[in-house]
């Protein structure tokens, strides 16, 4: 008998923020594939005897090819196992869920989905920053900051995305800060538009830089700021001299 995936998020990095399908599920686990942004101190949850299997990302870093990890979950499910495909965040946020579970309903196996507090949203609000207010901005806009790596152009144009589209949550951008500045510069944005950039949000090691759109790169290299990294630009970012760390 096929086995059962349930494509879980584990949101922005701190276990308490684990929702409680969440924990059900990767404490009943037969194997656990977890990505590398998902905290590993939720694997101490795990059952004794569970497999854990390390299906982590970072940058060109991969310990297992997208197709790889499909693969490997169409042969944990026809093997028979409950099996939890941990992923930072929320599955379909740039999570690359949906292909996955795609590949799995190709494959003919049951597969659900547990959405996960999404860090474009938590891990701002974390640092005092909400990404809408009505005194600054009724829209947000989240975008990924790099595209897949096998496509040679970026498909977003910075340059549009200038006016009307609210404060920018920019995710996995961090590397490509330079271009994304230089862009949105030249497509109207004044230089000082504020910005905030937030490292390893909503866990002890929590970092808050706040800056403009146009010295995004020299705040991430004049601070030491390292991946994983979220990015908040617009007027809103500067609510957080106001209102602080609010976890």
């Amino acid at each position: 008998m096929a086995g059962k995936v349930y494509l879980v998020g584990a949101g922005p990095g701190d276990p308490g923020l684990l929702t409680v399908r969440a924990s059900e599920l990767i404490k009943q686990a037969d194997a656990v594939v977890y990505d590398a942004l998902a905290n590993h101190d939720i694997l101490k949850e795990c059952k004794e005897g569970a497999l854990l299997i390390d299906a982590g990302k970072r940058g060109g870093n991969h310990t297992m090819t997208q197709d790889q990890t499909n693969a490997k979950l169409v042969e944990l499910a026809e093997a028979g196992k409950l099996v939890v495909r941990l992923k930072g965040g929320d599955p379909f946020m740039f999570g690359r869920g949906a292909e996955e579970a795609e590949e799995l309903r190709k494959a003919g196996m049951e597969v659900h989905v547990v959405p996960g507090i999404s860090s474009t949203i938590s891990v701002p609000e974390l640092c005092g920053i909400p990404v809408t207010h009505r005194d600054h901005t009724p829209l947000v806009t989240f975008l990924t900051g790099h595209e897949k790596s096998d496509r040679d152009e970026d498909r977003i144009d910075w340059r549009a995305l200038v006016g009307g589209h609210g404060t920018l949550v920019i995710l996995m951008g961090m590397g490509n800060a330079g271009h994304i500045s230089s862009e949105l510069v030249a497509g109207g944005m004044d230089p000082d538009t504020p910005a905030a950039i937030i490292t390893e949000g909503s866990t002890p090691r929590q970092r808050i830089e706040r800056t403009t759109v146009s010295r995004l790169e020299e705040t991430i290299s004049s601070k030491g700021l390292k991946a994983p990294g979220i990015m908040v630009i617009g007027t809103v970012a500067t609510l957080h001299d106001v209102l602080g760390d609010l976890r």
